[in-house]
């Protein structure tokens, strides 16, 4: 887990003033991982530690004013069921302590103006010099957290009820950034999620040619012959993974016209269609749960990877 910057940023935004709660460190069975946070303000919040009873309790302890490190065991303390303990940190941002940040790791002692310890320091020194960030750990009374940076950049071409349902489900994810293509700004909805880059154009596979060779595609446009021309570009510009919707007949059409334009069948066979899991059916929100499973899959991550590594 690493520290969501820019999520934090546009919290205290909104709200002025906002508590963040972060896992610290844990000790057996926890809900969440070390850098799982969530931010509270006076009448919400965001993100999640795990819910259940300590979420619960650390949202109220947040609103409250209780800062600082605290430890919660799961079981007697909590009713809980896991049986392990957490170490909470909690603690206030607004936007002059955002402003203090400098760099790709955030470290701050939990309580107090202790200096860093050695430990620490070295921790900071190999980031700046090798360009290692740390896992996000309790050092000390310290807490170190690596600055997010999204490690995948997925476009989504086309904004009707499927792209929207991808979004809805995908957009939550910090290690995504989405780009969101669509052939005019009437097409996508009012609300767009953080995280999310909306690319109204008249010509969508005009921006091919911008899309980083490491991204991922998923192709659900309301024109098969936009969705040609963009497997079309796609083969000739390289990408890590590419998706396309359609049925077993719609792809059998595709594979010919994309030969016909001199694709190679081997170069053909790196588009997945149909995309998502037939199982499922067929609403919109079916398909984006089967395709999500996919993206986030240790086995589509290999075969990205041997994609990049080719």
């Amino acid at each position: 887990m690493a520290f969501d910057l820019e999520g934090l940023r546009a919290a205290v935004a909104d709200h002025g003033v906002v508590t963040r709660v972060v896992i610290a460190a844990i000790r057996g069975s926890s809900p969440r991982e070390v850098g799982a946070a969530m931010l509270v303000w006076k009448n919400g919040q965001s993100g999640t530690i795990g819910g259940g009873a300590l979420e619960f309790q650390a949202a109220e302890a947040a609103r409250a004013g209780r800062l600082g490190l605290s430890r919660h065991a799961l079981g007697p303390e909590l009713g809980q069921c896991c049986g392990g303990a957490v170490t909470l940190l909690t603690e206030v941002w607004d936007a002059a302590r955002l402003e203090a940040i400098d760099g790709e790791v955030v470290a701050r002692a939990a309580s107090g103006a202790a200096p860093a310890p050695l430990a620490v320091k070295r921790l900071l020194a190999r980031a700046r010099g090798q360009g290692v960030l740390p896992e996000a750990q309790l050092v000390g009374d310290w807490m170190v957290e690596p600055v997010l940076r999204p490690a995948r950049q997925l476009w989504i071409w086309g904004a009707g009820h499927v792209g929207r349902a991808l979004v809805d489900v995908l957009s939550p994810l910090p290690e995504i950034a989405i780009t969101w293509v669509d052939t005019g700004v009437e097409r996508f909805p009012e609300s767009i999620p953080a995280g999310v880059t909306p690319l109204p154009a008249a010509r969508p596979a005009d921006l091919v040619a911008y899309a980083p060779r490491t991204a991922e595609h998923l192709i659900l446009t309301y024109s098969h012959e936009l969705d040609l021309e963009l497997c079309n570009r796609l083969l000739r510009h390289d990408f890590a993974f590419a998706g396309l919707i359609g049925s077993a007949t719609k792809w059998a059409r595709f594979r010919s016209r994309l030969a016909a334009l001199g694709h190679t069948p081997q170069q053909i066979d790196r588009i997945t269609c149909p995309i998502g899991d037939p199982a499922l059916g067929k609403h919109p929100a079916s398909i984006a749960i089967g395709v999500a499973a996919r993206l986030l899959s240790p086995a589509h991550s290999e075969t990205t990877r041997k994609e990049l590594s080719a």
